[in-house]
């Protein structure tokens, strides 16, 4: 049965877990692929640096390219209600938990395509 992770650490703990941590790495670089927002991480990289790395990334997509962030949501099909529901006063935080719903989508995607 699939359950939420309840944060980032919690999610990334279950992938590797699970032994389908390489296949999120994966799913998150085709996914900004599509939306034209070429990450390349790789494989083997580690849960903190793949966490650090993702936020950073989305940080400056909200900050410098707006609309790009908002096309990588819909590629990534992340819920427009939950993001509306984020408090958007400070952007390191926002950006943060703008990482943990695509986490958690693409975990989703992930889990599903190899538990069903």
């Amino acid at each position: 049965m699939y359950v939420t992770p309840l944060n980032t650490d919690l999610l990334l703990s279950e992938a590797q877990k699970e032994e389908l941590y390489v296949k999120l790495v994966e799913q998150i670089n085709k996914d900004f692929t599509f939306a034209n927002e070429s990450v390349d991480f790789e494989t083997d990289i580690s849960p903190i640096n793949l966490k650090l790395q993702l936020h950073d990334k989305i940080y400056k997509l909200i900050q410098y390219k707006f609309a790009e962030y908002l096309n990588l949501l819909y590629i990534i099909d992340v819920s427009e209600e939950q993001v509306k529901k984020l408090d958007g006063s400070d952007l390191a935080d926002l950006s943060e938990q703008v990482t943990f719903l695509i986490l958690k989508r693409e975990w989703q995607k992930v889990w599903f395509r190899n538990k069903l």
